[in-house]
């Protein structure tokens, strides 16, 4: 009975406007992951012109790009993105977010890779 590799986790959260995530290529396989990002902003309680945007890159190349309006005066509200990213053996994968604001500020930049193994 084979081992089944314990499914790799990656993830870097900042409280910033740009997150990067870098994971290191594995020589002997290829290997899948789900991306998720997470943009949480603070909105403030004038918010008649607050908006926010994500901007997700993959190995440099735009994503997925979003701007809207800020809603939820004196909380928070956020943009949330899911993509799937096959990575061939052998080369190392880089995301990056990277957050826009006017008004609102952000509170916390999610990058969160889990990789898929399959039976």
């Amino acid at each position: 009975m084979a081992l089944l590799a314990k499914p790799e986790l990656w993830r870097t959260e900042v409280g910033d406007a740009v997150a990067v995530l870098n994971i290191p290529g594995a020589l002997k396989r290829p290997r899948t992951f789900d991306i998720d990002v997470s943009l949480l902003v603070r909105v403030p309680e004038d918010h008649a012109e607050a908006w926010h945007a994500l901007t997700l890159e993959v190995d440099g190349k735009q994503q997925w790009h979003r701007r809207i309006a800020s809603s939820c005066p004196g909380q928070t509200d956020g943009l949330d993105y899911h993509c799937r990213v096959v990575l061939e053996a052998g080369p190392a994968l880089r995301i990056r977010a990277v957050a826009g604001t006017r008004g609102a500020v952000v509170q916390r930049l999610l990058i969160e890779a889990r990789e898929d193994v399959q039976d």
